[in-house]
């Protein structure tokens, strides 16, 4: 079992910048692919980006490519969302999502998720 904890999520104005952090804990929590998904009021959940262990290759939605990076520190047991430019459409619930391997964007392929936090990007 893998515990999840997002946090840094708040309220931004249109091109300002936010970093999201998930805490993991649990058993080997380095060598899991995690995944960054948000969802927004009445939308279904997206993938937003993930990445690997232990090249760190990493994959991203079309609508993020360029203002988003995802990084993780595995000493510190973090995966990281940078997210800058931010626009009111990123406004969303974002969690974060571990599976055991393989860069993968659909939701039913994670069956670790945190609890989410919420970003809110103002225009």
């Amino acid at each position: 079992q893998v515990q999840l904890v997002e946090s840094g999520g708040g309220l931004v104005q249109t091109g300002g910048s936010l970093r999201l952090s998930c805490a993991a804990s649990g058993r080997t929590y380095g060598s899991y692919t995690m995944g960054w998904f948000r969802q927004a009021p009445g939308k279904e959940r997206e993938f937003v980006g993930a990445i690997t262990w232990p090249d760190s290759s990493t994959a991203y939605a079309e609508s993020v490519k360029g203002r988003f990076t995802i990084s993780r520190d595995n000493a510190k047991n973090t995966v990281y969302l940078q997210m800058n430019s931010l626009k009111p459409e990123d406004t969303a619930v974002y969690y974060c999502a571990a599976r055991d391997y393989g860069l993968v964007v659909k939701t039913y392929e994670y069956p670790y998720w945190g609890q989410g936090t919420q970003v809110t990007v103002s225009s």
